[in-house]
């Protein structure tokens, strides 16, 4: 099969003939329909995560339809999604405690085992979700982390239905956010950069849309920030309502800043952390995204442009989700 590979401390990525994958008793085997690029792919690629595997095949949002391994419940051909969380041990304290997203020894796809910036990708059969029947492959791909995580993101900041919500960033995870949000009658005001992402925002039903540096102009009951700033998280803290969630949409931080603990945090606020997600996550969100018919803005690269892609993500050069199709 053709692959994207990543070794260790070489870029860009190279286009590789090598064997197909041989899965094991608990895989099951895809050929791969499409794969979303996510920005953590970004922070593996380029170093700013520690490496996972010295030779990798990157690529987390896998829609691809089942060759090998099926069961009864997931024929061949039953056409599945893959995400990050690709599997956990499940004895551990936190899986114990139906936290696995939290798991002491988890495995994530593309990152400690090969994704999906291929022809065909080994998964395991207990972490991959059969998709619905109204989500098409390019749309369904940037929903298994993006869609997925973005949705985790609303449940850590306890939204609740008619809430003022401030999304801080308005990427591939943000935009999907958006239709959630609607569909619970929340009011959602945008600070991001990037005058095509204002757009965007403005044209997905934002209440009010500005630049980063931009406030909005109510106090927010939850805030969501997806960009990888600390800054960021302080400007959602400073139009917090005492009381309200900022939940930090990101596996890297660049930093948080000082600042005025009297002023932005007392008050019962508080800043949480977003980490991973969980099968029930993705199960519940795909079926929210199928209701509501989520359609994400998609950008279709060849694998043999899987460069180009990643870099138009870095870049901000597009809107929503690029999507790789081998």
């Amino acid at each position: 099969m053709k692959a994207a590979i990543l070794q260790t401390a070489r870029q860009p990525l190279s286009i590789e003939e090598i064997p197909r994958p041989r899965p094991t008793t608990e895989q099951v085997l895809l050929r791969v329909r499409a794969c979303g690029v996510c920005r953590t792919d970004l922070h593996i690629v380029e170093g700013e995560l520690p490496p996972g595997k010295d030779v990798l095949i990157p690529g987390h949002q896998i829609v691809g339809d089942i060759i090998d391994g099926a069961t009864a419940e997931s024929p061949l051909g039953t056409r599945v999604g893959v995400s990050w969380m690709g599997g956990v041990d499940g004895d551990c304290r936190y899986c114990n405690r139906g936290l696995e997203n939290l798991c002491d020894r988890p495995v994530f796809t593309g990152y400690t085992v090969d994704g999906g910036y291929a022809e065909y990708a080994a998964a395991r059969r207990d972490f991959v979700y059969q998709l619905p029947s109204e989500l098409d492959d390019l749309h369904a791909a940037p929903l298994l982390c993006a869609g997925i995580i973005g949705f985790r993101s609303l449940r850590v900041a306890e939204v609740q239905p008619g809430d003022r919500v401030g999304l801080y960033g308005f990427g591939a995870s943000a935009h999907l956010a958006i239709a959630v949000l609607h569909s619970w009658n929340c009011e959602v005001y945008v600070s991001t950069r990037g005058a095509s992402h204002r757009q965007l925002a403005a044209s997905l039903g934002a209440k009010w849309v500005g630049s980063e540096t931009d406030q909005p102009p109510v106090e927010l009951d939850r805030a969501v920030t997806f960009a990888p700033s600390g800054d960021v998280v302080i400007a959602a803290l400073s139009r917090l309502r005492k009381g309200g969630v900022v939940a930090i949409n990101a596996i890297h931080l660049d930093r948080i800043p000082q600042f005025d603990y009297d002023r932005l945090l007392w008050g019962e606020r508080q800043i949480r952390s977003v980490a991973n997600m969980t099968r029930a996550d993705a199960r519940d969100f795909l079926k929210i995204a199928a209701d509501i018919r989520l359609q994400p803005q998609v950008t279709v690269f060849p694998l043999s442009q899987v460069n180009d892609a990643l870099a138009a993500v870095k870049n901000d050069a597009i809107d929503g989700a690029a999507v790789i199709v081998p």
